[in-house]
Parts: structure tokens; C-alpha cells; sequence
């Protein structure tokens, strides 16, 4: 992915983001956790690391128990902590009978596919409430499956992000968004089957001899293969929140995201994915 593409394609990516966000009550339902796997922040913290182990839970996020109207936010001095976001469905981007159109995928991460412990300073200026992410686990390394077999990597992440929504209190139906980081798939130390890398390895195929014609024409064609890059894509997200609970300061609620997928260091374009799910965060002073 060139930079300067993705960069551009950012405006577009969140106008058709939002215009998702007119779905989020259906999208509630269809993602809503089945009630007999709900486990709220309370719950969890009474167990043992062997109760969790194998269990799946590690990979889930908290729910809510609605208690109260709703989470006042105020003009300083609070943070979000131990916030959580849980996908439930993955789509990729890609060309179909139809044209280009979302495609439902399947996973192929095993449970380690969610971010968590993610915080950062919360702010209510006027009537806008904002929310900047500083820290946490807040990437996970995922791998999704087309149906014609082809695998798509990405990261999935929140990083940098920045949030804002119309209000000065967390309640249902509140709905707020922004734009994150998305880094490399890979690092630059990675080296790829050829041993190339972007700051170690060959930096030439050197299998691929037979290619390179009169030493020029053939790495020409091989140029995005042995010039590893690190890039940096944008992305969206839009939450809303349906779940408060206002004595522990808790919110809940669904999410839509949209990231670009992995470019093999430079070397192709990023699939578009289409992420739903749930999200946790529980807000506090300090």
C-alpha cells in the first residue's frame, strides 16, 4: 500500500463508514453474545488463571449489566480503562459476480483475535464527549479465509485512535467514532521466503536469477519484493453504546470497523476489511 493512496482514500472510508452506522440497532442483534456466554468485569476478576485457561473467555470481552440511566462525562480529569473490542464478524472487500462487495469470511485465528486493557484520557468539551487512545494490547495479528481459498491477513487495531461523539453522558443509543492507526503486519526484521527484509536479510531474490534478463528489467519487476516498506494505513470506527451501568461506570455496546488488510511489506495492494462486534470500556477518574 503507498502511503500516499491510503492517505487519500481515507475521506471516502469514513463517509461510507458512518453510513453503516444507520444499522448498528440490526447489527446489535445479529452480534449480541448468545446470554448463556455473558460474563461481566466483576465476574471475571473472581477467576483464577487456571478457570481461564482453554476456556475461551481470555478472547472475550465483558459485558454489562444495565443498572442506571446513564455515565456522566466530565470537562477533565477522566480516563477510559480496560477497554475491550470483540470482533464478531469478519468481511473482506473483493470481486464478485456482482462487482466489488463484502464477502463473508472464515476465521482462521484461533481465540486470540480480540484487543483489550486499551485506555486513554477522556474529555466532555461543550456538548461533544472525546476519547484518545495512549496504551494497551490494542493490535492482534488476525487471518481470515475467502470462500475461493485465497487467506487474508491483517492487523486488527485501534491504535492512535480518536474518538468523538454528540453528548455529555454515555447511554443507549449514544454514537460516537474516528479515525486509528493501522501499522505493518509485519515487521521489519521479518524475512520473507527469499530471506529478504527490510533492515536485514539479501536484498535481492537470489533465487531469481533467470529473471533478471540484462540486470535490470527483472528487478524492475521484483522492485516491491526486495524494497520492504513498513506501512502505516488509516482506518474507522463507529460505536454505540446500548449498556450502562452507572454505579461502576461501565459502557457496552456494538461496533463497526474499517481497516486496510496486509500489503506483504509493499509488495501488494491491502484488501479493505469489514469488521462487527462488541466493545467494553469502563470509565474513571484520574
Amino acid at each position: 500500500m503507498a502511503g500516499d493512496a491510503e492517505t487519500s482514500s481515507t475521506p471516502s472510508w469514513v463517509a461510507s463508514l458512518l453510513s453503516l452506522g444507520a444499522a448498528m440497532g440490526l447489527m446489535a442483534a445479529l452480534v449480541a453474545p448468545a446470554p448463556a456466554k455473558a460474563i461481566t468485569a466483576e465476574q471475571f476478576s473472581q477467576l483464577t488463571y487456571e478457570q481461564v485457561r482453554g476456556s475461551g473467555l481470555a478472547n472475550r470481552c465483558p459485558t454489562v449489566d444495565m443498572q442506571g440511566r446513564q455515565v456522566d462525562v466530565k470537562p477533565s480529569g477522566q480516563k477510559i480503562i480496560n477497554m475491550c473490542f470483540e470482533p464478531k464478524s469478519f468481511a473482506v472487500e473483493a470481486e464478485t459476480e456482482n462487482g466489488k462487495e463484502f464477502v463473508t469470511t472464515r476465521l482462521m485465528t484461533r481465540q486470540t483475535y480480540s484487543i483489550e486493557a486499551i485506555q486513554g484520557p477522556l474529555k466532555q468539551n461543550g456538548k461533544t464527549i472525546k476519547f484518545q487512545e495512549t496504551d494497551g494490547m490494542d493490535f492482534s495479528p488476525t487471518t481470515v479465509e475467502l470462500p475461493d481459498g485465497e487467506r487474508v491477513p491483517f492487523l486488527f487495531t485501534c491504535k492512535q485512535l480518536e474518538a468523538e461523539g454528540e453528548g455529555t453522558a454515555f447511554k443507549p443509543g449514544f454514537t460516537w467514532g474516528g479515525e486509528f492507526n493501522v501499522p505493518s503486519y509485519r515487521t521489519g526484521g521479518f524475512l520473507d521466503p527469499k530471506g529478504r527484509g527490510m533492515y536485514t536479510g539479501y536484498d535481492m531474490a537470489v533465487g531469481l536469477q533467470a529473471l533478471q534478463a540484462d540486470g535490470k528489467d527483472g528487478q524492475d519487476g521484483l522492485y516491491k519484493e526486495t524494497n520492504k516498506v513498513f506501512d502505516t494505513g488509516r482506518g474507522a470506527i463507529e460505536m454505540e453504546v446500548n449498556k450502562v451501568n452507572q454505579d461502576l461506570g461501565e459502557i457496552g455496546g456494538v461496533f463497526v470497523s474499517k481497516q486496510p488488510g496486509d500489503t506483504d511489506m509493499g509488495a501488494k495492494i491491502p484488501k479493505t476489511i469489514l469488521l462487527k462486534g462488541i466493545f467494553y470500556g469502563k470509565v474513571v477518574d484520574g
